[in-house]
């Protein structure tokens, strides 16, 4: 996937079946969806691809256990079939996850084995295994720091673990092996209409050259998450409100305080939501929160009350203590929810389902969903393009669809940091042994390399320092302080790569440096 094949792409066709406004999860799906029924696609992102809420998850792939509760059964048994799906056809990123839920109440073991054996059953075929009722002791065993006062027993059960940016970069890839053209750093700035008001199409402008150019399409699809509301403003003559976003949080911690390959579910805080402490990449992810807020942004910042409601809750259920000053990084990312019909819903009682709709103009517009359930948003999308008369009618092929980089998780070394390029593992290696060089660490505590920087610039179109250390490689996520600590470094590598001068590393530095305080807390923001 190279950014010079795709301008070529771009330049040499007239018109597309399918341009779609919007890089994340929702976006690439349907870019992959429509290019393997063969229309002519086109998918165009402001900045880069997943920058916002599609790199920001709680990094499940899972059917909602908290949906379940809820009574939404059909939401549930649909995202446990595309679990089961993202399992077989992503396994170097997608893997079998064992939670445990401690009960400190004699109900609890009960309670929970019932409904997560229902969950399993739901998963059919596709279940990643039995849950089961489990002693004290056993509790214990697989969660060696989990509070142990008033402990009564635990439940276990399977979900899906994943690594959500990776895995949009790979769907971007292997939309492009479809005959898709995607670009980033590409902003729609104008929705073009003939005389009748119908959408023939997008002006669009090169963040980087301040080109404007001219795209023609049959079906112009708004995936843009959180800032729908935005391309409805292009599109409509009055002003609606179509999504609310909803602030999630989370804090990253050593992997010292859950030292095990077990993750932590509580089903129950003490304010009625669900929080996990989930093993990521040799750390602890631990979230998340459900906040309405009233404005979003491309860099959501944590709330004061949210970090203090993680961190109390965490501390509550792991007999290790976490405090601020153990926090390694916090990332807070927006939900595009669907607006509810009536103001002042909470955002539970906000539909996690993804709603589809076609406007007078004749704009195609996705709201809700969530990563899990991507691939069948995507499928519904272009059926729903297909039902308008859009398009020709063609079948969807993604259910079997290998993602790019695709190998079994059984074949994996998970030890080994390199297992999310799966089937490109052997290329990054033999760029490594390039030159001593290239096998350099970005910094002394991890294990990436100046490699995965040159392999992250050639081959998935990363143009900057944030593109690189935030979704190609995941280390502003997992530690922030280190991720500014190599962005000089960085921002010398790609620099070397795209043939940029010293003003420009300098600048992006500083960019970056400003933008990773937002993943440190207060107190440790750097000047």
């Amino acid at each position: 996937m190279k950014l010079s094949e795709q301008l070529s792409k771009l330049k040499q066709t007239p018109e597309w079946d399918v341009i779609i406004i919007g890089g994340g999860a929702s976006g690439l799906g349907t870019a992959l969806d429509a290019a393997s029924r063969g229309y002519k696609t086109v998918l165009v992102e402001a900045v880069d691809f997943a920058k916002g809420t599609s790199s920001r998850s709680t990094k499940l792939v899972h059917g909602g256990v908290r949906y379940l509760e809820q009574g939404d059964v059909s939401l549930v048994r649909e995202a446990l079939k595309e679990r089961g799906l993202l399992a077989e056809n992503a396994g170097h990123l997608v893997k079998n996850q064992s939670f445990v839920i401690p009960n400190y109440n004699w109900w609890g073991g009960y309670f929970y084995t019932v409904g997560l054996t229902i969950y399993d059953m739901l998963a059919g075929r596709l279940s990643l295994g039995k849950s089961k009722y489990i002693s004290k002791k056993k509790t214990i065993e697989l969660l060696p720091t989990v509070e142990q006062k008033g402990l009564v027993s635990g439940v276990v059960y399977q979900d899906g673990q994943f690594d959500d940016s990776r895995l949009a970069i790979n769907i971007a890839q292997t939309a492009v092996e479809k005959g898709a053209c995607l670009l980033n750093y590409t902003k729609v700035v104008n929705l073009l209409k003939d005389s009748n008001n119908q959408v023939t199409g997008v002006q669009i402008k090169d963040q980087e050259t301040g080109e404007l150019h001219e795209l023609k399409g049959k079906v112009i699809i708004n995936a843009t998450g959180v800032f729908t509301n935005a391309i409805m403003k292009l599109n409509d003559t009055v002003y609606k409100k179509y999504i609310v976003p909803s602030q999630g949080i989370h804090l990253v911690f050593d992997k010292s305080f859950l030292p095990s390959d077990h993750a932590l579910m509580i089903p129950k805080t003490s304010d009625g939501r669900v929080l996990f402490a989930v093993p990521w990449h040799d750390k602890i992810v631990v979230g998340t929160t459900d906040t309405l807020i009233k404005s979003h942004s491309l860099e959501p910042i944590a709330l004061e009350k949210e970090i203090e409601f993680v961190l109390e809750t965490a501390q509550r259920f792991l007999a290790k203590k976490p405090t601020r000053a153990d926090v390694l990084s916090v990332f807070a990312g927006l939900r595009p929810l669907a607006a509810p019909e009536k103001e002042g819903k909470s955002t539970k009682e906000v539909s996690r389902s993804h709603k589809i709709f076609v406007s007078d103009t004749g704009l195609i517009t996705i709201t809700g969903g969530k990563w899990t359930t991507y691939r069948k948003i995507a499928e519904d999308i272009i059926d729903k393009a297909i039902s308008e008369k859009k398009l020709p009618k063609k079948e969807c092929k993604t259910e079997h669809i290998a993602i790019h980089g695709n190998q079994p998780t059984t074949t994996l070394d998970r030890k080994n940091h390199l297992y999310i390029y799966g089937t490109d593992i052997p290329k990054i290696v033999a760029l490594q042994n390039e030159s001593p060089a290239m096998s350099e660490k970005l910094h002394p505590d991890y294990d990436y390399t100046v490699a995965e920087v040159v392999w992250a610039v050639r081959y998935e179109m990363a143009r900057t320092i944030d593109d690189v250390l935030s979704r190609r490689v995941r280390l502003l996520f997992l530690d922030a302080r280190a991720a500014v600590s190599a962005s000089e470094k960085v921002a010398q590598i790609i620099a070397k790569e795209l043939g940029h001068d010293e003003a420009w590393i300098q600048k992006q530095v500083a960019e970056f440096k400003a933008l990773a305080n937002g993943f440190l807390l207060t107190e440790y923001k750097s000047n």
